[in-house]
């Protein structure tokens, strides 16, 4: 997928711009309107990374979520010109989105749709790979040829963790 270059002139060259995606071996992000797995030690890590940030979301995403988290900025992607909720700001496009982001540090959180069409400027991806095939009504292909690992990490089932998990960070490789 090509970076449409009006999105990049919305981006300041100070922006980082990082996706944080939770994937099963076969591609499932999301059954139901709900992550279909419970992993604590994931939810965790999301906050820590996002804290402080500005976190960018479609609206059905955010109505999984049902408020606006704490310590974070959120914008919701939608289509819906009048969508309107309180603590949250919103956005009809992908530059509109990066623009009212600003320079502070932007997390794309999903759905796939906003991952395919945000994941082209993204710096970083912070992944966590569920490491089984989830059935769900929601799935992304995420292409990371672009991309390298940085670092890994692998995480045993626990009682609060119901699947065995690597969280891998990458980071993109130099554009040429």
């Amino acid at each position: 997928m090509e970076t449409p270059h009006n999105v990049l002139d919305h981006r300041s060259p100070k922006q980082s711009i990082a996706a944080l995606v939770a994937i099963s071996k076969n591609g499932t992000i999301g059954k139901d309107g709900e992550l279909p797995w419970r992993l604590s030690s994931d939810l965790r890590r999301f906050k820590k990374i996002t804290m402080g940030g500005v976190l960018v979301m479609g609206r059905k995403t955010y109505d999984s979520i049902g408020r606006p988290l704490p310590g974070r900025t959120t914008i919701v992607m939608t289509r819906d010109p009048t969508w309107r909720c309180e603590g949250v700001q919103s956005a009809g496009n992908p530059e509109d989105a990066i623009s009212i982001a600003g320079n502070r540090p932007t997390f794309i959180v999903g759905g796939a749709e906003i991952y395919r069409q945000l994941l082209p400027l993204c710096d970083q991806v912070f992944l966590t790979r569920v490491l089984t095939e989830i059935e769900g009504d929601t799935h992304l292909e995420l292409d990371l040829c672009n991309f390298e690992v940085v670092k890994q990490q692998d995480h045993p089932p626990t009682d609060r963790d119901e699947y065995p998990t690597e969280f891998i960070e990458y980071r993109r490789k130099k554009r040429s």
